[in-house]
């Protein structure tokens, strides 16, 4: 290891600078010790830009609003850490596809640093960006000052992950563990969704597949089938559980056959302790994997995804809640573009058919429905009606691809929850989307 570039951390804060623009590294990949104490320079800076993806530390910088003169935080995802200080007036969410967030970024503005978890040099030089590459190996190259924090704990993944110590300006000696997601139970209403979806994934069919309990209702759901492949934005858990059973071989992949690819990986200890050293998990750059064009070269490409809100045209309001951001558009409408790119591709959109909500004028908790005859004034639309193909709730799946609005309406309608079918008749009839006398 080049010792010269081991820095302590306060070493690197005395580097920034006020109005400098830094980038951190995605979800595990947060650089904690820079994160967790970047508040105590705050006295001496103004106007410094952190960019983040998928935070994890509730940081005091900017957490703390007393701070936001001296400090600004961009996201291109939030969580609840973010959302729970939205409110600050130092918090912004940056729209984007996730394959194209990092170059989009940088025509927009580059990194004076880039800070990012790391493992620690290998005998000939090189670290392993772990479990993160959505936009990591494009910082290192494009920013003025890259520091490392390395870490023993952190697994060594492969793919597109190498960066050697002669890239990487300082280090940074770290020895925390790696964050850690729960594994979600599925429950009765997921467990219907999975069923449904599995239903029609077939043998060898590629997945792309996130986290939650639809997802995980979807893995249980799948472990009588065979040679399934992974090309999916995240590597999960539940992904282990089905390699291990034999139910993912990858045999059948058209694009890196018998690899599982991803961009980044959070989970359980179980599933660090999987790719770590692992050759067969191949996580290449966001801009890569996530690419509908490079998707869709996936014979059998599956992709599951969920929303917030879906009207009767089809529309998915999936990041936020009227105007409030909850999450991001992530790989959403990548993934279920590059799905639907494929020879034999499908995307699939998931949902509870109703969600529980305060009402603000009496404050009491009622029960709304999540099929909508139009999504709530601000609403973002993270998956255009254009790009919809199957619908699903605890109630039924549909297939919107090639439907036209009429169509459309009648079929969302009949997955919505029985309750509320009547209503949204009545107003897909006021919308003139349906006819008194017509129906399919």
């Amino acid at each position: 290891m080049n010792n010269e570039k081991i820095v302590k951390i306060n070493d690197i804060y005395n580097l920034i600078k006020s109005d400098y623009e830094i980038v951190v590294g995605m979800a595990a990949n947060e650089p904690q010790e820079f994160m967790k104490n970047l508040h105590t320079i705050a006295d001496r800076v103004k106007h410094v830009t952190v960019t983040n993806c998928l935070p994890i530390i509730e940081a005091d910088f900017f957490t703390n609003p007393e701070l936001r003169d001296s400090f600004f935080l961009d996201s291109w995802f939030f969580t609840k850490t973010l959302r729970s200080v939205s409110g600050n007036g130092n918090i912004s969410f940056i729209p984007n596809h996730l394959h194209l967030a990092g170059r989009r970024r940088l025509d927009h503005k580059n990194p004076n640093i880039f800070i990012t978890a790391a493992t620690p040099p290998d005998k000939h030089g090189f670290m392993s960006l772990s479990t993160s590459n959505v936009y990591e190996k494009q910082m290192v190259e494009e920013s003025d000052i890259v520091v490392f924090e390395i870490n023993p704990n952190f697994p060594r993944t492969f793919g597109d992950m190498e960066v050697h110590i002669n890239d990487v300006d300082y280090l940074v000696e770290t020895d925390y563990a790696v964050p850690t997601l729960p594994n979600i139970v599925p429950n009765e209403k997921d467990m219907l969704i999975g069923k449904y979806i599995a239903d029609k994934i077939n043998d060898g069919d590629t997945l792309q597949l996130g986290i939650g309990g639809i997802p995980n209702a979807v893995a249980k759901s799948l472990i009588n089938k065979k040679d399934i492949g992974i090309h999916t934005e995240m590597f999960t858990s539940g992904m282990i559980d089905l390699i291990e059973a034999g139910v993912i071989t990858g045999k059948k992949k058209t694009l890196h056959k018998g690899k599982h690819v991803c961009c980044f990986a959070m989970g359980s200890k179980e599933l660090y302790e999987y790719i770590d050293n692992n050759p067969s998990v191949m996580i290449l750059p966001g801009s890569y994997v996530n690419d509908p064009a490079v998707m869709g070269l996936n014979d059998n490409q599956v992709s599951i995804n969920a929303t917030i809100e879906i009207d009767l045209t089809g529309q998915c309001a999936s990041e936020s809640v009227g105007t409030r951001q909850i999450s991001g558009t992530g790989g959403q409408a990548d993934t279920a573009i590059g799905a639907q790119n494929a020879k034999n591709g499908r995307s699939f959109i998931a949902l509870y058919s109703t969600a529980s909500i305060r009402n603000k004028v009496t404050g009491e908790i009622e029960e709304v429905s999540k099929i909508v005859p139009t999504l709530q004034p601000g609403a973002a639309v993270s998956l255009s009606r254009n790009d919809v193909d199957y619908v699903v709730t605890e109630y039924g799946i549909v297939r919107l691809r090639g439907a036209n609005i009429r169509e459309r309406a009648e079929l969302l309608i009949s997955i919505a929850h029985p309750k509320f079918r009547d209503l949204l008749r009545d107003e897909a009839i006021k919308a003139g989307f349906l006819h008194e006398h017509f129906q399919i």
